[in-house]
């Protein structure tokens, strides 16, 4: 009887090639951006190879010179494939195969795997099948003879790993499930989401790049016990946990997936749905890595995402996390603290926090209180007592400053949502 392999075994040795045009993009951090990624799916980097071009080669993304060179370290190093750090068009992927004899992928295709070994929740699964269908779809003509490798990047895994025996029609066919499938769901979170607006509740969205501490952050202010590693993308499906702020009031934070630089639209468009719980968010909190040297690009990165995604007008927290950090590096470098102190120019708030040891929460805590305070009303009102259980309503849905029984009914003053000022003023 044959042995069944375990995929996750064989260890794939992977060369990583990049290409530095003249647009003022810094391929050296991204190839080393694109290594975490590769690690992060199971592979080895061997070697890298970056060439300077004006263009990317419409044909074979590298140049015949910089082919012969990967050849080479293909002997030299035993690599098994190839990654391309910007996504590769059908023919170039075909005719690099070709070339070099070896299995190709891109960036998108590594993010795609890992997002598929990543995805536990149903719409999770969903939305990584749909952006691995959309990114198949364009490429199967004339790629018969390599569908199966195209069944995955890194090992063959994940929602959407199944081989390709099948034609455009059905690959389409199943694209149009799917939709179907994700608008059921998107129906089901407008729902929830109608209902938090009933109830004058809150909302935070924790949005950053990938590995900044999103996790990290929502575990320690909820307790929310999610997965939170040193890892790119370590969680994908979103988690909404409520927190009670220092004066009582409450607020729902919803941690949503990393963005990273060239994310594909492919994965943009198919967790729409997921990263509207931000365009629906009365608030942004923003967490950035500070201790990260490509701080200031990753910040860059989210916001354009967020304005493609067009959330925009929000009133935007940036939360300079892992500050215990920076000092560290502050302290090997022999600088003053002062040297490296972070700043964000187009927050509405900022704050420096760990979310690792807890410095600086109480001062987040402190803010948020401060925006819901804004947006709210201040109420001085007596009421009589046969109308009490309003006090129960202010109690639940705004901040009860104070509360006083008198003889001619209950003494209160208080900050209440704007749209229920009317009814409790009556």
């Amino acid at each position: 009887m044959a042995e069944l392999i375990d995929l996750k075994e064989i260890e794939e040795r992977v060369i990583l090639a990049a290409v530095a045009t003249q647009d003022g993009t810094d391929a050296a951090a991204s190839l080393d951006e694109l290594e975490d990624l590769a690690r992060t799916a199971g592979a080895v980097c061997v070697a890298k190879v970056i060439q300077n071009r004006e263009s990317v080669h419409p044909g074979t993304y590298l140049g015949k010179g910089k082919i012969e060179e990967v050849k080479e370290l293909v002997w030299e190093t035993g690599a098994t494939g190839l990654i391309c750090d910007d996504e590769l068009s059908p023919a170039q992927l075909r005719n690099l195969e070709e070339a070099l004899e070896l299995k190709v992928m891109d960036r998108t295709m590594v993010i795609l795997d890992i997002f598929a070994s990543r995805a536990h929740t149903r719409e999770g699964k969903i939305q990584v099948e749909l952006a691995q269908l959309r990114y198949r779809a364009v490429r199967l003509v004339g790629m018969r003879a390599s569908l199966s490798r195209l069944g995955g990047g890194i090992g063959t895994r994940g929602p959407g790993e199944k081989k390709l025996e099948v034609d455009r029609r059905l690959i389409h066919q199943r694209i149009g499930q799917l939709k179907g499938e994700l608008e059921d769901v998107k129906r089901h979170r407008e729902v929830t989401r109608q209902q938090r607006e009933k109830n004058h509740v809150v909302t935070a969205a924790i949005v950053g790049y990938t590995n900044a501490g999103k996790s990290t952050l929502l575990n320690r202010l909820t307790g929310a016990g999610i997965l939170a590693e040193d890892k790119l993308f370590a969680t994908l499906d979103p988690t909404t946990r409520s927190y009670t702020l220092p004066d009582g009031q409450q607020i729902l934070l919803t941690d949503t997936v990393g963005f990273i630089r060239k994310l594909p639209h492919h994965l943009i468009e198919a967790f729409r749905s997921t990263l509207e719980e931000a365009r629906y968010s009365d608030i942004i909190l923003q967490v950035v890595d500070c201790a990260n040297p490509q701080m200031d690009l990753q910040m860059h990165v989210v916001r354009e995402t967020l304005r493609e995604l067009q959330i925009v007008d929000k009133t935007v927290v940036t939360v300079f996390n892992k500050i215990d950090r920076l000092r560290e590096i502050a302290e090997e470098q022999g600088l003053p603290e002062s040297a490296m102190v972070p700043r964000d120019f187009d927050a509405d708030y900022q704050v420096k926090i760990s979310a690792k040891t807890g410095e600086g929460l109480e001062e987040l805590g402190q803010i948020l209180e401060q925006i819901i305070r804004s947006s709210r009303v201040f109420l001085k009102k007596t009421y009589p007592y046969a109308q009490a259980g309003r006090i129960q309503a202010i109690r639940k849905y705004g901040q009860l400053l104070k509360e006083e029984y008198l003889e001619e009914g209950i003494a209160v003053e208080a900050y209440v949502p704007a749209e229920l000022f009317g009814e409790l003023i009556r």
